[in-house]
């Protein structure tokens, strides 16, 4: 039997009567380091194996930023890809969010870095910290600006040098995350639904679970804690795994449900990019199609804020999606926090 693919898309704010614009995304883009760190190359670092690494995580390799490469440089470098694609010039933006857990400093915001590196001289700008779910929380916080006619132009960038904060001498989590930045341009388009809806979540019980416990104001930096090696993540991979499984499908789930679809009316779903296990148990307990999820965890590893937004600039650059076409994203991190969102694209 053919499924029935026609879909009525419901205004998931209707119920609030919140009387907005749409908001759609124009453009995107993404950089990453030209530097590959292989698992071969990460066989004479730590005891471990191509082998294990594959088939526990299913990746082959990440990208590292060279040294002096910041993650401003590489949220610059997407942010001009996506703004060129959007055809808005660095003037035209009026708010620059960045979603990092590894700024160029405490602060000023790397945001704020950005936004002399491109130019844009009217926006205003600010970072927030929602790990992995970072560019979800993003997007839908930019949303706000544009529905509200506050803004005009919202420039979303997910940006990441977690080889800055990554224990290369723990074999469990070193061999999980890369670098790198994707950036999504905001704005209205008549005649279009764009951003459908985003769900957020979180769960600080959980924070513990994966966390930087070095560096603020509860463990500053000091020679001891250098020492102690307090200034790189951690994590307890088996109860991350069982969180993210369900809080990604929950997510999913009540995205899906505030639009009227079924699984089965999505073009393409870009799941965090985290883990391949997690990946399939999300997708299965979905009901997608394998053809529907879209993976590049094999070449980038776990970039976290980055992800999702790297995923989204592949996506389009292949053709997978055309206009019109729905798109699901869901993501999960530390926190923990959790987020999905659908996109007619």
């Amino acid at each position: 039997m053919t499924p029935d693919t026609s879909r009525k898309l419901v205004n998931p704010r209707a119920r609030h009567n919140f009387q907005g614009r749409t908001c759609s995304i124009t453009g995107v883009g993404a950089c990453v380091p030209s530097r590959i760190l292989t698992n071969q190359d990460l066989e004479k670092m730590v005891e471990t194996s191509d082998e294990w690494i594959l088939s526990r995580t299913g990746i082959r390799e990440r990208r590292l930023a060279a040294d002096g490469e910041t993650t401003s440089d590489l949220a610059a470098g997407a942010a001009k890809r996506a703004l060129k694609q959007a055809g808005v010039s660095p003037e035209d933006v009026d708010l620059i969010i960045v979603a990092t857990i590894t700024p160029d400093m405490p602060f000023p915001a790397t945001a704020c870095l950005v936004q002399r590196k491109l130019g844009s001289k009217k926006a205003a700008a600010f970072d927030l910290e929602a790990a992995c779910s970072g560019f979800v929380y993003g997007l839908e916080i930019g949303q706000q600006f544009i529905m509200s006619r506050t803004y005009e132009t919202v420039l979303v960038i997910g940006a990441e040098k977690l080889s800055t904060i990554v224990d290369w001498k723990d074999r469990n989590t070193c061999v999980l995350f890369g670098d790198g930045a994707g950036a999504a341009v905001l704005q209205h388009r008549p005649n279009s639904h764009g951003l459908l809806t985003a769900v957020m979540g979180a769960n600080g019980e959980n924070a513990d679970l994966l966390y930087m416990p070095g560096g603020g104001s509860k463990c500053p930096a000091t020679s001891d804690s250098v020492a102690a090696r307090l200034h790189f993540l951690r994590m307890d991979g088996r109860e991350t795994f069982k969180n993210a499984v369900q809080a990604m499908l929950t997510a999913a789930q009540e995205a899906l449900a505030r639009c009227g679809l079924d699984i089965s009316q999505i073009k393409c779903i870009i799941p965090h990019q985290a883990n391949k296990r997690i990946i399939d148990a999300v997708g299965t307990r979905l009901g997608a199609r394998p053809e529907q999820i879209f993976v590049n965890l094999d070449r980038y590893g776990n970039t976290s804020a980055a992800s999702v937004a790297i995923a989204l600039d592949e996506v389009v650059a292949t053709g997978r999606i055309q206009r019109g076409d729905l798109v699901l994203i869901v993501v999960f991190g530390a926190g923990l926090t959790w987020g999905a969102a659908v996109i007619e694209w």
